[in-house]
């Protein structure tokens, strides 16, 4: 099974000057955790990611008001992410080694086509690899750092 295949496509984005509170916003509509950052929502180019603990831990614990913009507190590029053709072995092997929760998938230039969170895997993979899921989850439940402020290996 390929990456395409188990992704969320076209995710909802924002970009790098939109607002912390535009992104919280997104965030509670579609009930996530995590939204892209894209330059643009023309060229879809890949940025950062903003998640719910950026917010909670660059913006909110630090006294900023929600109208500062994502670029201030999203974590940017490098991030871990896949290729729509990968196979989703590699997608888990990503995950644990970054002990990421979730990979954007971009096309070889950069430009974001889906994302994949663990409930994907989950939800596509646990009926047929219950096994290979569960301890997904519990090598990447059980890391000590930020999920998602990990560079590439």
């Amino acid at each position: 099974m390929k990456a395409r295949e188990i992704m969320t496509a076209s995710p909802m984005t924002v970009t790098p000057v939109d607002s912390v509170r535009r992104a919280a916003d997104v965030m509670r509509e579609l009930n996530v955790g995590a939204v892209p950052v894209v330059e643009d929502r023309v060229s879809n180019m890949l940025r950062g990611i903003i998640t719910d603990r950026d917010i909670a831990v660059r913006c909110t614990a630090e006294a900023h008001t929600p109208n500062c913009f994502i670029k201030d507190h999203m974590t940017a590029m490098p991030l871990q992410t896949v290729h729509p053709d990968e196979d989703v072995s590699r997608v888990i092997e990503k995950m644990e080694r970054g002990q990421v929760r979730r990979l954007p998938v971009i096309t070889p230039d950069g430009v974001l086509v889906g994302i994949i969170a663990q409930a994907d895997l989950a939800t596509k993979l646990g009926p047929t690899q219950p096994r290979e899921i569960e301890e997904l989850l519990e090598r990447v439940s059980a890391a000590s750092v930020p999920t998602e402020t990990l560079a590439p290996a």
